[in-house]
């Protein structure tokens, strides 16, 4: 596989994901300890001194966490838009940064690295700038989609013609509700600037499945109010709805928590 995508950690808890095309090595979120990003690169015979950058798609901490210890361990530039960037070093919440390493990045506006090329495209979800990531390289595209409140027009037509998708199914809309966060959290969460839930996470891989989607990792789930069997049922029973059959048309797995997930690519 010349061009693949592995979550190293996805959940509520910590987010990290590998992205590599050809020569290119890239880092989506270090939402996880300096430590455990290098045994999971480990895992994969990747060395972290050979990732070519860190992409940040917002600024809250399961998806920070471990990135400006990483960057200055191993020299890793961090690409990030303008305003998350004045609200990570205006808030300290990275540390110090070389300079050279803070890379700026514009929403819609493609990011070439050798034969890859990066898009950032913006979301629905309550950080300052919060972005998408498409990646396409050579005839594949390759897109991940978490921390998105809401999937609408715009949206599902950058996701369109994937061959390979992380996308979020965060919570379960029923085990949320009664459970015990507090009503403003529940609120956040089910919001369109929150989390995307299960069902509409489902209808919105039902609408972007086409021949050519070959996988779907199902990312981002929420440690208390989801489970990952029920995120799999509510994708697997929308799919074969349309006739979509899980196995043969496209496989379909939930992203792991604490460990190294599938690799996935072509």
């Amino acid at each position: 596989m010349e061009f693949k995508l592995c979550a190293l950690a996805s959940g509520s808890s910590g987010n990290c994901t590998y992205l590599e095309a050809g020569e290119q090595r890239f880092l989506i979120d270090v939402g996880i300890s300096g430590k455990k990003v290098v045994a999971a690169l480990d895992q994969l015979e990747v060395a972290p001194e050979s990732i070519n950058g860190i992409l940040i798609t917002h600024e809250h901490s399961d998806h920070i966490k471990g990135v400006g210890i990483l960057s200055r361990k191993y020299n890793i530039p961090i690409y990030a838009t303008s305003l998350a960037w004045e609200r990570l070093l205006g808030e300290k919440m990275i540390g110090v940064v070389k300079e050279e390493h803070q890379k700026i990045l514009e929403k819609e506006v493609y990011l070439q690295v050798g034969e890859l090329k990066i898009l950032p495209y913006p979301i629905y979800h309550d950080a300052v700038d919060p972005v998408g990531y498409i990646f396409e390289y050579k005839d594949k595209k390759i897109t991940v989609a978490t921390d998105i409140g809401t999937i609408d027009d715009k949206i599902a037509a950058r996701l369109s013609g994937s061959h390979g998708i992380l996308l979020e199914f965060n919570h379960d809309i029923r085990m949320l509700e009664a459970g015990g966060y507090p009503y403003y959290l529940k609120k956040r969460i089910l919001s369109d600037v929150g989390h995307l839930n299960n069902e509409a996470a489902a209808k919105a891989l039902v609408e972007l499945y086409h021949p050519g989607l070959e996988w779907a990792v199902l990312g981002h789930l929420s440690k208390d109010n989801n489970v990952p069997d029920l995120a799999l049922l509510t994708a697997q029973t929308a799919l074969e709805e349309r006739n979509i059959i899980v196995g043969k048309d496209i496989e379909v797995i939930v992203a792991k928590r604490d460990e190294v997930s599938k690799v996935f690519g072509f």
